[in-house]
């Protein structure tokens, strides 16, 4: 009659049933483990019930009918809501609102609707044109701006229904794109050039955008602006006369520009522009060029070459402007013009007036051109080359025939002296008082006449050259095609091509390129404009131009350093021979720059620790000086010579003068070495001579970066002293050890260098000398009494030397009169207080050294002393 259990029927049920209350039937189901709703939202299945009847096997009792239990798991909101991307990105363009940009998503792993349903997304990222609705769609609040902002990166949370909200934001990344615009992309407006790079791609990644255009071809245009430096782009700034020598051509051109100098002063009264190359004319100011300078007679073949910058003529009625004449210096009535070149109305005229020295008949006499670039305010080369009566023009390497041609008779044969006049025109005749009119305004740079040859158009293009300019890496890549063409100087290039993607991988390839080593540093402007054809007649779409520039570096500057022997001393015999001495048998010319490693920090005040690099580097050289120091060379007794074979092979000119030697010309440091090392100096009549000075001076690209001044002295040996002296020259020339460019400071270096000494060293050098003056004065008592006491028993050893082993002390009586032959006393005490200068000078800088080098410099000081003293007629007597 009781209730012993409750049995339930199924496939691995969570759930038992245990009774309660036997009598009463009652009865409690409960879960034998954790329920899941995620797992499993409900449970069906049967029960019964047992009586307990049932006997030792479990077979007699008896069950109830079967009842069924339905059970259904309620839910927890246990799972926040996660978005299905990690991060979402789209591509939005400007200036439109959007009903939605895109769309983002979430879930929720919950069981139940309530609590897995996302109710609403929310945009956590504040201050953003942005909103979001409850299906996760974002739109845009307000119009976008590409220039304003390029990107937008915005956060945004999901929340169920039940208010969880998202563990973790989601990334909207969206991007704004700008209307499409037709033109060129991605290129930087500022292209950085650092000398010695070669050649550098002006645009690597640059393309065309068309926005779908239907092209069918494309013409642009790179223009390399370049006008305002130097004579109109970075030419090497030599001399005329080294670049005729570079360029190859024949030997002879007179330059009528030259920089100023002790040669060519003509030119010193002209305004002259920062580098003294170019030459500026304000329409007050001409050069009379001395007689001689020019052969009066040209003959039918001769060749006029200028630069010249020159601009629309000032006044409504302008007047001529003469570049060259050649007129009439004196004369009554007489003005006459024998040849002229000048500017009038934008034209260029070449006047030539022959003399009546063949046949008296109609000849060509002024020949006109009519060119844009005569009155561009920018620089060209002109040449005129003359083969009588054909003259033709080169204009920056390009040929151009004379538009008109006037005849005239030729000039009556007169004995009245001409004038040769740069920037305006000689009046000698038909004036009260002769002076200059028809002034030039404007540039003018170069002018060279050549007389008896016409130069080759090889030549006239070189010399035009211009060193820095457009360039195209691997033509063979351009692709077929592509069609382009280069200006002379090679500032423009034209492309052409019909496919996109051509001209883009073509335009990638154009670079820029400076071989100078030392080029103007500054900015180069780049213009690249572009025309596009359309397929069909469709408005055509137009591209605008790209403004872009080359910022050159400033190259480090080279520090040019000469050494070698300083100086020595040859017996009379060798300076009387047909061969001479050499003067620089051993000179060297190292040229250096210091680099900078690393940017200093602007913080650290301690400077000594800069960290710099020093290295060597090869360059040319345009001109080395050897000056004499003093009186001028005597070209009766002595002279500098060089044989000039030497200069063979190279690109070398040497002029000689009793003031110096002169080499010059584009050339190696190495050539100008071997040259300079077989200069000789030659003396016939040596008595009269004791010493030579002479000072080296190299430079490069005109006097832009000068050399240290070497200073080197030559000493004659006479018959009667050089013997003795042989011993004493083998340890002056000495060779001496290169000097260091970066000497560290504090040091005071015992070498003989030209350098200016400081206050310090003069106050040490007065009281050394009052120091020795007094000791002088005390031995020579001690001496006195010494000779009146041992006048008979040291009688012997009258002539023999007395050394100490402490430090030497050399002594000259100053009561004894001394004679150099051939000089006077003043100059005779101007040589004792320099000798005795440097003695001191010597002591002192002995002081800090090991005593080898303390005997060294004590051998010096006995040599400086025996070579003064040798000349001296009176034995010396030492102590």
């Amino acid at each position: 009659g009781e209730i012993c259990a409750f049995k339930i029927h199924g496939q691995e049920m969570p759930f038992e049933a245990v009774v309660l209350n036997k009598t009463s039937g009652e009865g409690r189901l409960r879960a034998k483990s954790p329920i899941d709703c995620e797992l499993q939202k409900e449970y069906t299945f049967i029960i019964q019930a047992y009586d307990c009847g049932s006997g030792p096997g479990g077979t007699n009792w008896k069950k109830s009918h079967k009842a069924v239990v339905h059970i259904q798991v309620k839910d927890v909101n246990e799972f926040s809501p996660a978005f299905k991307e990690s991060v979402y990105k789209t591509t939005v363009t400007e200036g439109k609102i959007y009903d939605s940009i895109l769309q983002v998503e979430a879930i929720d792993e919950d069981c139940s609707p309530q609590y897995s349903q996302i109710c609403n997304y929310e945009i956590v990222t504040t201050d953003v044109p942005f909103a979001i609705d409850r299906n996760g769609n974002i739109r845009n609040t307000e119009k976008l701006n590409y220039d304003k902002q390029h990107q937008y990166e915005i956060m945004v949370t999901a929340f169920d229904c039940g208010q969880k909200h998202a563990t973790e934001d989601v990334l909207v990344r969206v991007n704004v794109k700008p209307v499409c615009k037709p033109g060129w992309q991605d290129w930087n407006k500022r292209i950085e050039y650092k000398p010695g790079a070669g050649s550098i791609p002006l645009f690597p990644s640059i393309h065309l955008e068309t926005c779908d255009g239907p092209v069918s071809s494309i013409h642009t245009t790179i223009e390399l602006q370049t006008n305002y430096i130097g004579k109109g782009c970075d030419r090497e700034t030599y001399s005329e006369k080294s670049l005729q020598k570079l360029c190859g051509a024949s030997s002879g051109a007179i330059d009528l520009l030259p920089s100023p100098s002790a040669t060519a002063n003509w030119t010193a009264g002209l305004l002259m522009d920062n580098n003294d190359m170019i030459f500026k004319f304000d329409g007050k100011q001409g050069a009379k060029i001395p007689d001689g300078i020019v052969p009066k007679n040209l003959t039918d073949q001769f060749t006029i070459t200028l630069w010249m910058k020159h601009g629309p003529s000032p006044g409504l009625r302008a007047e001529k402007e003469t570049i060259l004449c050649n007129s009439d210096k004196t004369g009554e009535s007489m003005n006459r013009h024998h040849y002229a070149l000048y500017v009038h109305n934008c034209r260029l005229v070449f006047l030539l007036r022959k003399d009546f020295d063949q046949a008296d008949t109609f000849r060509p006499a002024e020949f006109h051109w009519k060119l844009d670039q005569i009155c561009d305010k920018e620089w060209h080369y002109y040449v005129v080359n003359v083969e009588f009566p054909v003259v033709t023009l080169y204009m920056d390497g390009t040929t151009y025939e004379p538009y008109l041609v006037t005849n005239d008779w030729p000039i009556h044969p007169s004995h009245i002296a001409m004038q040769l006049t740069v920037g305006a025109c000689w009046q000698g005749g038909e004036v009260t008082k002769p002076r200059f009119a028809q002034y030039f305004h404007g540039s003018l740079a170069s002018l060279t006449i050549r007389p008896g040859k016409i130069e080759s158009q090889k030549v006239i293009s070189c010399l035009q050259a211009c060193k820095e300019g457009l360039d195209i890496n691997s033509l063979e890549s351009l692709g077929q095609g592509i069609k382009y063409h280069f200006n002379p100087s090679q500032s423009v290039l034209v492309m052409e091509g019909d496919d996109i993607e051509n001209i883009n991988q073509a335009l990638r390839k154009v670079s820029y390129i400076n071989s100078r080593q030392f080029p103007t540093a500054g900015v180069r402007r780049l213009k690249v404009s572009s025309k596009v054809q359309c397929f069909g007649e469709d408005v055509c779409i137009s591209i605008p131009d790209i403004d872009a520039y080359v910022m050159v570096f400033q190259a480090n500057e080279p520090k040019i350093t000469i050494s070698g022997m300083d100086h020595f001393a040859r017996p009379a015999a060798q300076f009387e021979s047909g061969r001479g001495v050499l003067l620089l048998p051993d000179i060297r010319i190292v040229s250096t720059v210091t680099k900078m490693e690393h940017p200093v920090d602007l913080k650290e005040h301690d400077r000594a620790n800069k960290p710099v690099v020093l290295e060597e580097m090869l360059h040319n050289l345009d001109f080395c000086d050897i000056l004499v120091i003093g009186a001028e060379l005597d070209p009766e007794q002595e002279c500098l010579e060089l044989d000039h074979v030497e200069l063979q092979g190279k690109h070398l000119d040497a002029t000689n003068s009793t003031a110096g030697y002169s080499i010059y010309g584009v050339d190696s440091m190495h050539n100008y070495e071997q040259v300079l090392r077989q200069i000789r100096y030659r003396n016939w009549y040596t008595s009269a001579t004791f010493e030579r000075k002479f000072r080296v001076k190299c430079s490069e690209l005109n006097g832009r970066y000068t050399s240290n001044e070497f200073n080197l002295e030559v000493n004659i040996l006479h018959s009667s002293n050089s013997n003795f002296m042989d011993h004493v020259n083998h340890m002056i020339v000495q060779p001496q050890f290169l000097q260091s460019v970066h000497h560290p400071e504090g040091s005071i270096s015992a070498v003989h260098n030209s350098v200016v000494p400081s206050v310090a060293t003069i106050v040490i050098i007065i009281c050394v000398s009052i120091l020795i003056f007094i000791i002088t004065l005390g031995v020579y008592r001690i001496r006195t009494a010494h000779q009146h006491s041992s006048a008979d028993s040291d009688g012997s050893k009258e002539n023999e030397m007395d050394w100490d082993d402490s430090a030497l002390t050399i002594t000259v009586n100053p009561m004894e009169k001394y004679e150099k032959p051939h000089q006077t006393e003043e100059e005779s005490e101007e040589e004792d207080l320099e000798d005795e200068e440097e003695d001191t000078t010597s002591a002192e800088s002995d002081e800090s050294e090991e005593e080898e080098e303390e005997e060294e410099e004590e051998e010096v000081i006995i040599q400086k002393e025996d070579r003064q003293n040798a000349t001296r007629q009176e034995q010396l007597e030492w102590d």
